[in-house]
């Protein structure tokens, strides 16, 4: 038998033999009969330790003094350098005052929306621009106060907002709105996730926003994600959008219907049916991105979040030029705010300081990538892995990938996961959408007369990490142990590729 038993310090010894027998024997004269193991081992360690388990000490202070973890938390001493957290979180829907840099974009949004208030059916809008530049933020500002507008009337207006991104399919798309719906009017979703049909999910949202709704706008963030399993097929974005810019054309939906599409790219029409286009007709609001000045206006209108002195007079300057540096994004300049101000709080400063801006743009500089991963489809990860992997496994020791090559081991990684495999076009367009989240870049080349054009890919970041972190994805982990295999395919496929 193997006895654990807690020392001073909360790590636990393990004793056997007679070392053990001595150790049984001197607590149980300690004390008298215990129960359980447990109580031994409770009582061993009050003794030992002078407290309970549940009030071990897990730090000191300066004098030596152990503080429990109760004490930890209930420790009212300790000032944070902030006053207001959610000011400088991201998603946050603020003021209008404090929105900076996006007058024409506001003015736009305001007067596409204005004719709700009046019973009339406002246009579809597509909203379109760089990562972190507004789009979110000014159709959530101007919805909410469309809210309360109508609240104040008696009418009842609904804002059905969802990210695109985490979804794979049409029907996953339909369903994520019929729960976001049937939670904002506290209903039931009374449709299961799967094993019925995508008809069906879209007429339960049809009667949820009849039943509860006057007027509704569709907010559908980073659209262009939503492109669905079957290559060949029409994206599923497409299908999404042509069926809620109808549905009141086809009294679907009794009230006034409008859909604001958000994506980061500049050519999404190009891409959809042309039904979709016909129907959906968006006016288009550009979004650019944000300049130096304003980034230092956005930051100085959330410095409330903080404690009045607790901000150094150079932090919101250097978190400017570091977000400016990173393509104008004031969703990073916001998340580097905040980062700072944490970093300070974790090390017991009072002050924001300039090495703590600098420090937390280090962490974000060496975890960006790795979170993007994560939050890609199941094909868009084969991709990237296939990619990767020809980065690091080849003889060659190359820094970039051709395009033919790549796609010659996502097949065989489709293969070997069992998974649906895309045409090379499509393997091109997924890896070179990457190139918007700074994954990779992308450049077109030519195999000299006669050999045609491929695409050529580079990565911008550790591609061994990427790999790592896509196989945390439970559906890909089966991939992790055909790495010398893998290594194999890679160096034929690139040998057949440069004797073309």
């Amino acid at each position: 038998m193997e006895v654990n038993l807690f020392n001073a310090t909360g790590y636990s010894k393990h004793m056997t033999g007679s070392n053990q027998e001595e150790t049984d024997q001197s607590t149980l004269n300690k004390n008298t009969h215990p129960s359980t193991d447990e109580e031994q081992i409770e009582t061993t360690y009050k003794e030992t330790a002078g407290g309970s388990i549940s009030d071990r000490a897990l730090g000191t202070t300066e004098d030596g003094t152990q503080r429990s973890i109760r004490d930890m938390l209930d420790d009212e001493g300790e000032t944070s350098v902030f006053v207001n957290r959610d000011l400088v979180e991201p998603d946050t829907i603020i003021d209008e005052e404090r929105i900076v840099g996006r007058d024409d974009q506001l003015e736009s949004v305001v007067s596409f929306l204005k004719p709700t208030l009046q019973g009339n059916r406002p246009p579809n809008m597509l909203l379109y621009g760089p990562a972190g530049t507004g789009k979110s933020l000014i159709i959530g500002a101007v919805t909410q106060q469309i809210i309360e507008l109508c609240q104040s009337r008696g009418e009842r207006f609904g804002v059905v907002d969802i990210n695109c991104q985490p979804i794979n399919t049409l029907d996953q798309a339909v369903y994520e709105l019929v729960q976001t719906v049937a939670k904002d009017v506290k209903a039931e979703i009374a449709v299961p996730e799967t094993g019925v049909s995508t008809k069906r999910k879209y007429r339960r949202l049809y009667e949820l926003i009849n039943e509860h709704y006057d007027s509704v706008i569709f907010i559908l963030d980073e659209i262009d994600l939503l492109v669905g399993r079957r290559a060949n097929d029409e994206p599923a974005y497409s299908k999404l959008l042509y069926q809620l810019s109808r549905a009141n054309n086809i009294n679907e939906i009794e009230g006034q219907v409008s859909v604001a599409a958000l994506t980061n790219d500049p050519k999404f029409m190009e891409n959809i049916d042309g039904r979709t286009d016909s129907s959906f007709n968006p006016r288009d609001v550009y979004f650019p991105d944000y300049d130096a000045t304003q980034l230092r206006e956005i930051l100085n209108n959330r410095r409330d979040a903080f404690r009045r002195d607790a901000l150094e007079e150079d932090v919101i300057p250097l978190v400017a030029a570091f977000a400016a540096q990173s393509h104008g994004d004031a969703r990073k300049a916001i998340d580097l705010f905040r980062g700072a101000g944490d970093l300070a709080d974790e090390q017991g400063d009072e002050e924001v300081r300039e090495d703590h801006v600098r420090e937390s743009q280090e962490e974000i500089d060496k975890d960006r990538s790795l979170k993007l991963v994560e939050g890609l489809t199941t094909q868009k990860k084969i991709s990237l892995y296939a990619t990767a992997a020809v980065a690091c496994y080849s003889n060659r020791s190359r820094s970039s990938v051709p395009s033919p090559v790549g796609f010659k081991v996502y097949q065989w990684v489709t293969d070997k996961l069992d998974a649906d495999q895309m045409t090379r076009e499509t393997y091109v367009k997924y890896v070179k959408e990457l190139s918007t989240y700074g994954l990779i870049s992308s450049s077109r080349k030519s195999r000299g007369r006669g050999g045609g054009m491929y695409m050529e890919f580079t990565f911008t970041g550790d591609p061994a990490a990427m790999m790592n972190r896509i196989v945390d994805d439970t559906r890909l982990e089966a991939i992790a142990n055909q790495e010398e295999l893998l290594q194999t395919v890679i160096n034929s496929q690139l040998k057949k590729f440069h004797e073309k």
